[in-house]
């Protein structure tokens, strides 16, 4: 690989990503997201510290075995050796050279201040243990990159000494020399000018590494790049300790499709919201839907007239066609809706309402009326797709989809003798033209309800089965009025391919939640039988 003359994409999601509060990785989640960073198309993946901590050594042990990449290669990530010891002779040094991966990236002190009071040595000494780590490793065959930590703190400080380090680096061997904001605090005509007096002063190779504290590890990325920096580190999501590392995504769509920059294979960005969205999967952290570029609301649109423009012409009111990087453009709907906004949404979901006779059009109206009552009486319909398909299938088709009509329902909360307290709900409904009376228990009204509706409506529809309630939000809408006031409830549903959201709004928290399990239920049923 001619690592000079392609531009690297280098992704430390599993090492510095996963330190981010509340984020914790298990090995077999490192692997999993290894392979679809690999699908992304990165060119190399930062997989932890080996010998650091066990979880990072297992996994290089095992992605030896189990990890087979076709775009990326695996780097380990370690400090240069320890003050007074050879290099050879540093035990963690040793597990970077034994890890198995082909890259070593080494973190190195680039502040005088930091190699003073942190590391406790000389200014020499830190030299010293920057070119005898490379020099060792590049030695043993690995290709090696040097992370420059506080470099911008630390070129403010002491020019000269943090060019210095560079220096050493570059002549021992490291392929690159990556300049760390490591606080975060750089503004992109800052490090735009570091990187620039860097190239030039020391001809090594340059790399950025950028976190957010600032809000412009993006920006800085990007200011490093038209600098001349040709290595550009960050984490799939902005994962990262305190506000996050560069959101690695979004660096190479700016690159990619505002810049021309080709800096992944040929099509793979259009997997960048699939893979940016399975990754939240695997580290549990629900995706942020205004993430640019791969957000679920990065290309909605609300206002009625961006919907009128958008049907006449989707880029007046986008930056891009959102299929380049895999994402959909999508119309909400509410009360700021318009006749384009329903006709758009409706297209969306299968129905044309744009055939322009009156009595479509008085559908639309209709439609468009309904709607913006509701969300004056506390529905939202813009998270709530689902519910608004049965509303719009109800107008259209005359009547709501129904598979079962509730008779009566009923929830009771006792507290046992040993202080548990079991809620316990009685559903009564017909479907099929059979009668079900059906007791569920649960540990809350909103959990009792859930099963017993389940269970009666499961016996004529077995399918049910495999529906499951995976999100559960509850918003008091006017608080002023206390326990009295308006609830509204979202649940999402999933049956284990795809997921959908519904509504439901009532004076209380369980009026509320059972109108959203019955859209719920009602709206799987009719996916599954349409």
């Amino acid at each position: 690989m001619d690592l000079h003359g392609a531009f690297h994409v280098y992704d430390t999601t599993l090492r510095d990503g996963a330190q981010q509060e509340g984020l914790n990785l298990s090995v077999a989640d490192k692997l999993s997201i290894a392979k679809q960073l690999d699908g992304l198309g990165v060119g190399y993946i930062e997989g932890g510290w080996p010998g650091s901590n066990p979880k990072d050594t297992e996994f290089f042990r095992r992605a030896r075995a189990e990890l087979d990449l076709e775009h990326a290669r695996l780097a380990a990530f370690g400090a240069t050796r320890r003050a007074g010891v050879r290099a050879a002779d540093d035990p963690l040094v040793a597990a970077l050279r034994d890890s198995g991966a082909g890259v070593v990236t080494l973190v190195a002190k680039s502040h005088d201040r930091h190699v003073e009071l942190a590391l406790r040595t000389t200014l020499e000494e830190n030299l010293a243990m920057v070119r005898d780590t490379v020099t060792h490793l590049r030695e043993e065959g690995q290709t090696v990159f040097l992370d420059a930590e506080h470099f911008f703190d630390g070129y403010r400080a002491n020019r000269d000494y943090a060019l210095e380090v560079l220096r050493t680096a570059a002549e021992a061997g490291a392929e690159v020399v990556a300049l760390c904001d490591t606080n975060g605090g750089m503004l992109p005509d800052w490090v735009s000018d570091v990187v620039s007096d860097v190239i030039e002063t020391t001809g090594a190779r340059v790399g950025i590494h950028a976190h957010n504290d600032s809000g412009c590890a993006v920006a800085n990325s990007l200011a490093a790049v038209a600098a001349g920096a040709t290595h550009v580190q960050g984490c799939i999501n902005g994962y990262g300790e305190r506000t996050g590392n560069a959101d690695l995504v979004t660096v190479v769509a700016n690159l990619e499709l505002k810049l021309g920059r080709h800096v992944l294979p040929a099509g793979l960005l259009r997997e960048a919201t699939r893979i940016a969205h399975a990754v939240a999967e695997v580290t549990n952290v629900p995706p942020a839907s205004r993430q640019p570029y791969v957000g679920t609301s990065a290309f909605a649109h609300k206002a009625g007239l961006h919907a009128s423009a958008i049907k006449v012409d989707p880029d007046l009111y986008q930056h891009m066609d959102p299929t380049g990087v895999g994402n959909d453009m999508r119309l909400l709907v509410s009360d700021m809706a318009g006749r384009a906004s329903i006709e758009l949404k409706g297209r969306e979901l299968g129905y044309d309402l744009s055939d322009g006779s009156p009595d479509m059009r008085e559908l639309v109206t209709r439609v468009t009326d309904r709607v913006k009552a509701m969300e004056q009486r506390g529905y939202t319909f813009e998270a709530a797709d689902a519910s608004f398909e049965l509303l719009l299938a109800e107008e259209v088709e005359g009547a709501r989809p129904s598979y079962f009509d509730v008779e009566s329902w009923r929830v009771i909360t006792e507290t046992r003798t040993d202080g548990e307290a079991i809620s316990e709900a009685t559903v009564k409904l017909r479907s099929e033209q059979v009668r079900y009376v059906v007791t569920g228990e649960g540990n809350g009204p909103v959990n009792a309800l859930d099963a017993a509706l389940r269970e009666a409506i499961g016996q004529a529809f077995p399918e049910v089965a495999k529906f499951e309630l995976i999100d559960y939000k509850v918003r008091i809408l006017d608080q002023g009025h206390g326990t009295d006031a308006i609830t509204r409830v979202l649940i999402e549903t999933s049956d284990g391919e795809s997921s959908w959201v519904t509504v439901g709004v009532g004076a209380n928290v369980i009026e509320a939640s059972w109108g959203a399990l019955v859209d719920g239920l009602t709206f799987g049923l009719r996916r599954h039988h349409r």
